[in-house]
């Protein structure tokens, strides 16, 4: 099941998402439905956006949830929206997180998927490069093992941006002043 705009957002409540994580996921929603209306209106390319728009409103449901022993972000999310029902959801929010794009198998590869990582990659609290986004990552003077992730992770995470602006035809920072 797809669930509609609505379904979504009651799952907010459901599983007490914490306000600054509904302000980001709304966004990554605009992003992510802006970056799907212009690709395909310039290749033509199917994007399931119906799907697309139900995996960033839920991208993050498992922020405020118990993770059972062995989970991380997005693993908790995942079970929840499969226990909901919402199998193809569970599927694209599998991949979002940074690290997946260091691995082949687990990279995104549909548009759904690289429009959702990097939708997710261009918002904090508020539409942003993802120059922006790694640099206040960097800020964080986060663990050696997470901070190698992102430096590894960089140039790949860059290379998507380039894939998805070379098609649509404006900048990073475009997005940022039209969504």
């Amino acid at each position: 099941m797809i669930p509609t705009e609505q379904e979504a957002k009651a799952l907010w409540e459901t599983y007490q998402l914490p306000e600054k994580k509904r302000v980001h996921v709304a966004l990554v929603a605009k992003v992510a439905v802006f970056l799907a209306k212009k690709i395909t209106q310039l290749t033509n390319q199917p994007i399931n956006q119906s799907l697309l728009l139900a995996a960033a409103l839920l991208h993050d449901i498992d922020k405020n949830i118990p993770k059972l022993p062995g989970e991380q972000h997005p693993d908790a999310g995942v079970r929840i929206l499969r226990e909901e029902g919402m199998e193809e959801v569970a599927e694209l929010v599998k991949t979002h997180s940074v690290h997946f794009i260091l691995d082949p198998a687990t990279a995104p590869n549909t548009w759904e998927q690289k429009i959702l990582f990097l939708a997710d990659k261009m918002v904090k609290y508020e539409i942003i490069t993802v120059d922006k986004r790694f640099a206040l990552w960097n800020a964080e003077h986060l663990p050696a093992k997470e901070q190698d992730v992102l430096d590894r992770a960089y140039s790949k995470v860059k290379a998507l941006e380039r894939e998805i602006f070379d098609i649509i035809g404006i900048t990073p920072s475009d997005v940022v002043q039209l969504v």
